[in-house]
């Protein structure tokens, strides 16, 4: 396990018990106390954890960890859920594509599409985004038009928030809007964790003329503080396999189109 992996592993434990010993880390991780010692150090000066007296305590990380602790967890299912929801692009569209784990899946998938990338004169896809690392993501791996809505950076995710971005989203209309969030459930719909994050959000699907929810099974029925959308405005969710018979039901009587990848 490398020193990232071992980093998320720690931050994951902290977010499940609030308080983790140096002792016990270091048998879960099967790694030497030594080695968890000088990670609990390193995590601390960059101010994720509190060091204590032979172990740590979560200092904030437990409602928002930052984008970079979070790519290894379901890792697997969301590039294939990236696959699906890129899948559903078509050539010349234009699509808003916002943050988080699942949507960098998503945004690689359709880098590597040679549909989409052809040589050709014109761009064969336009994708407006509020989302840094995106928008880096597509510009490095593909010739497609790439669109940033302004704002202020949010560290933790990446994405922009606020007045300035949304200006823009009000001028602009998608094809579809392929949304990461939070949590999503059949009655209370698409949610995201923190508001400013939402309201970019739902600007997208105000602007949209398909709405697709990306999320991984953990997700699905699940809470969060901020509303995106009611399921109503959700056409399609893209989930993965591990997602409940029950939930996926729930989710198709409310006429939403689910795909497992």
């Amino acid at each position: 396990m490398d020193r990232y992996a071992r980093w998320n592993a720690l931050l994951e434990m902290l977010t499940d018990s609030g308080r983790v010993s140096v002792e016990e880390a270091a048998g879960r991780l099967d790694v030497s106390q030594a080695t968890i010692r000088r990670d609990f150090d390193q995590l601390a000066q960059q101010q994720m954890i509190t060091r204590t007296r032979g172990g740590a305590v979560a200092n904030g990380v437990s409602y928002d960890l930052p984008l970079r602790y979070k790519t290894a967890k379901h890792s697997a299912e969301k590039q294939r859920i990236g696959a699906a929801a890129a899948a559903l692009v078509s050539p010349g569209t234009v699509v808003g594509l916002n943050g988080g784990t699942t949507s960098t899946e998503v945004a690689r998938a359709l880098a590597v599409r040679p549909d989409l990338n052809t040589s050709a004169e014109g761009a064969q896809l336009t994708v407006v985004t509020n989302a840094l690392n995106i928008a880096n993501e597509l510009l490095v791996r593909s010739r497609m038009k790439v669109v940033v809505a302004g704002g202020v950076v949010r560290p933790k995710s990446f994405e922009l928030v606020g007045p300035l971005g949304g200006a823009l989203l009000r001028e602009v209309t998608l094809d579809v809007a392929l949304l990461g969030v939070d949590a999503i459930d059949p009655q209370l719909g698409a949610a995201a964790h923190h508001e400013g994050e939402a309201a970019m959000n739902s600007l997208m699907v105000a602007r949209a003329k398909r709405v697709v929810v990306i999320a991984d099974s953990s997700k699905l029925g699940g809470h969060a503080f901020a509303r995106i959308c009611p399921v109503d405005r959700v056409e399609t969710l893209v989930t993965d396999s591990g997602a409940s018979a029950a939930v996926v039901q729930a989710f198709r009587d409310a006429g939403v189109h689910v795909i497992c990848a």
